[in-house]
């Protein structure tokens, strides 16, 4: 189990960059089709709006993955006593 929990945070590590850059690629495609004038400034703050919520949580992604391949998961309290 310990091996499994060490692969998944490999893999949140690796996943974490891969979506910002994702999103930042989708962005800059969905603005710059977006027609000139208010469509386009509604296109930019929508966009604007999920990378400012998005990019903290890609963060926490690769913070879990660190914890998981350092091990932190490996023994997990069963009861409240071990906390």
């Amino acid at each position: 189990m310990n091996a499994i929990k060490k692969l998944v945070g490999a893999l949140l590590i690796v996943l974490a960059p891969v979506l910002v850059i994702f999103m930042f690629m989708q962005a800059s495609d969905k603005i710059g089709k977006a027609a000139e004038g208010i469509a386009k400034t509604n296109t930019l703050l929508q966009w604007s709006i999920i990378l400012i919520i998005f990019i903290p949580i890609c963060v926490g992604l690769a913070i879990f993955g660190l914890y998981g391949v350092k091990g932190e998961y490996d023994q997990l309290p069963t009861s409240s006593d071990e906390l």
